[in-house]
């Protein structure tokens, strides 16, 4: 007789996604460098924010010249986004890299020594040429770069983009204590380390031949999608409020820089983490484009909540609201792009499709960035670019409406989704 032995039969592995403690211990240097210098580049609006009112002060700056810092800094990105991946193909990504993250030490550098607004205006448009050609190449390093899954690496880009976002205003704050010029001086040298590190350790560049031909022209051209089209709009109304809340905030609520530091933390820390975790569960339940339509009409009622502070004269409350807006912001960021995403043809690349969408939701807050003190002027109270702003939700939420596409509603997000709507910072 011949006996069977029973042995058990082999199950199949179950699929394991490593955490952000594993992902970060088995990355070479090279993540890490690519990493450190998206912390400090994530930081550059932030950086701003608590300082806005001892510029004021120092420089004698009107409002109207005061929000030019973010219009000019977003609006200058709105162009550079046709740039970008034309100058990644023709020079180079890691040249490219180099040279944004050269302009911003510079920026940031001689910003330190404006004798005037319209100095530190001009500066900022070279800090925002510099952001921008440094963010459109930071992924594909660490992409190509990293060990592990694709996922993983997205996971420390992330975490990168939450650390800046936190960790700017409250630098700002801190130095800005001492003197309104500290902050971007401490910038300067903190990203002047970065690019010599990226320099040195980051891989040459390939041949040309090797890289995936772009045209300036090619990312108008995605646009000529009705649904890419149509979101974009969306988002650029969108975008238009939380410009107001970067740019005018600030000056509504008049505090010294370590207490709107504080503020902005509060702001930067709910935008990481509900970009990561609250976007994904809430297109998980009601799909990408009820989470959008949610979270813009949560960000119009946050809008009205900070009006309405402004009015009582309850700088309290402009704070909460600021605090709050963080929420709907990171979902936004996330399942706004998710949704444009969705609506790309399959001969378009994701990039290029990308680079449409962030060129007109750019313009959406260079424009926002530049009106909020006319309007202030305009109507004669501080409280009408917070009414404005939830008018720009209630555009926002109508155009989003006429997205009729299945993939919009998807409930799944895409990884990179979250990181293409960080780009705007």
């Amino acid at each position: 007789m011949t006996v069977t032995e029973n042995r058990p039969v082999p199950q199949p592995a179950e699929h394991h996604e490593p955490s952000l403690l594993e992902t970060f211990r088995q990355q070479p240097r090279t993540v890490w460098v690519t990493a450190f210098a998206a912390v400090i580049a994530f930081m550059g609006i932030g950086l701003v924010d608590p300082i806005l009112n001892s510029i004021a002060e120092a420089l004698n700056a009107p409002p109207e010249k005061l929000t030019l810092l973010f219009g000019v800094y977003v609006g200058i990105q709105c162009v550079a986004m046709l740039l970008t991946g034309w100058a990644a193909y023709r020079f180079g990504p890691k040249r490219t890299l180099t040279v944004g993250l050269t302009l911003i030490v510079i920026a940031a550098g001689i910003s330190s020594f404006a004798s005037g607004i319209d100095q530190l205006i001009a500066y900022r448009v070279l800090w925002g040429l510099g952001n921008a050609l440094f963010i459109a190449t930071a992924l594909a390093f660490i992409v190509s770069a990293a060990k592990g899954s694709q996922h993983g690496a997205i996971m420390l880009y992330e975490a990168a983009l939450g650390v800046g976002l936190a960790v700017g205003p409250l630098l700002g704050a801190v130095l800005g204590e001492w003197s309104w010029r500290a902050p971007f001086a401490g910038t300067a040298l903190l990203m002047l380390a970065g690019a010599i590190l990226c320099a040195v350790m980051l891989p040459s560049d390939g041949p040309r031949a090797t890289r995936t031909p772009v045209r300036i022209v090619d990312p108008l051209k995605a646009l000529r999608n009705r649904t890419l089209l149509i979101t974009s709009i969306g988002s650029a109304f969108y975008t238009g409020a939380l410009f107001t809340v970067i740019a005018w905030a600030p000056i509504a609520m008049g505090l010294r820089p370590i207490y709107a530091g504080l503020i902005f933390f509060g702001w930067g820390l709910l935008t990481a983490l509900a970009g990561v975790f609250i976007a994904p569960w809430l297109a998980e339940r009601i799909g990408q484009k009820g989470g959008v339509i949610s979270a813009i009409s949560v960000y119009a009622i946050v809008m009205a909540l900070a009006a309405i502070g402004v009015l009582t004269d309850q700088v309290a409350l402009i704070g909460i609201a600021v605090i709050l807006s963080g929420l709907p912001s990171g979902v936004l960021n996330t399942l706004f792009t998710g949704v444009a995403m969705s609506s790309g043809e399959g001969s378009t690349p994701r990039s290029v499709s990308s680079a449409g969408y962030s060129f007109l939701r750019w313009m959406g807050a260079a424009v926002s960035a530049v009106l909020v003190a006319h309007l202030a002027d305009s109507f004669g109270s501080v409280s009408a670019p917070f009414w404005f702003a939830a008018l720009y939700c209630v555009i926002a939420v109508a155009a989003v409406a006429f997205v009729r596409t299945q993939a919009a509603a998807d409930h799944e997000v895409d990884d990179t989704a979250a990181l293409i709507g960080a780009e705007e910072y």
